[in-house]
């Protein structure tokens, strides 16, 4: 004889279904909670990480920086030290010049003229004296022309005098010539003008 089953099993069936949906549906959110924590502790490792390789490349930086400045510091004072040694080589090398220059000044002076003063600035002498006639203070200047040591006379004023006897008061300015370049050796000047010592 047939069984048959009056009890509501499609009723049933709709209830395991949910609760197999349910359960699946918990065990997605489940897998998905653990993924997202997973990577969350991944992506905060990652960013830690790399936090870390950038404070070292910062602290490398500020190394960097103060090696560069220590450098920068270090030419600085190379370059001084060179302008320094540049200028003590200068004027070792031109000490010699103003002995010349004086020698020049005797030798430049014609008879009849008589210095009562001479100043230097700089490159530039002024020199005052008293000259038994204005042709007395030409020939000084064309001696000047011809010297190695001083060139560009330039007369300022010539003024005869008689309550002391004959003659005209002037004043004269010329400039120095430094023949000794930079990249000249010591003697060099000296040697030209002994040369023209001998020559004369």
């Amino acid at each position: 004889m047939p069984r048959i089953n009056l009890l509501p099993w499609r009723e049933g069936q709709r209830k395991e279904r949910k609760i197999a949906f349910t359960v699946s549906l918990g065990v997605a959110a489940v897998g998905a909670c653990v993924t997202a924590f997973a990577a969350y502790l991944m992506f905060g490792s990652m960013i830690e990480a790399q936090e870390h390789r950038n404070e070292q490349l910062r602290a490398e930086i500020k190394n960097v920086d103060k090696q560069i400045e220590e450098i920068n510091n270090l030419e600085s004072a190379k370059q001084k030290f060179i302008a320094r040694m540049e200028i003590i080589e200068k004027l070792q090398r031109s000490r010699p010049e103003i002995v010349h220059v004086f020698d020049e000044i005797v030798h430049t002076l014609p008879d009849g003229v008589y210095l009562t003063g001479v100043k230097q600035t700089d490159k530039k002498f002024k020199f005052e004296g008293v000259a038994q006639s204005s042709t007395r203070v030409s020939s000084f200047m064309r001696n000047i022309v011809g010297s190695e040591w001083l060139r560009n006379p330039e007369l300022e004023v010539v003024k005869t005098t008689k309550d002391k006897g004959p003659g005209s008061n002037f004043t004269l300015y010329a400039d120095q010539v430094s023949t000794v370049a930079p990249d000249e050796g010591k003697g060099k000047p000296g040697s030209k003008v002994m040369a023209s010592r001998g020559a004369r």
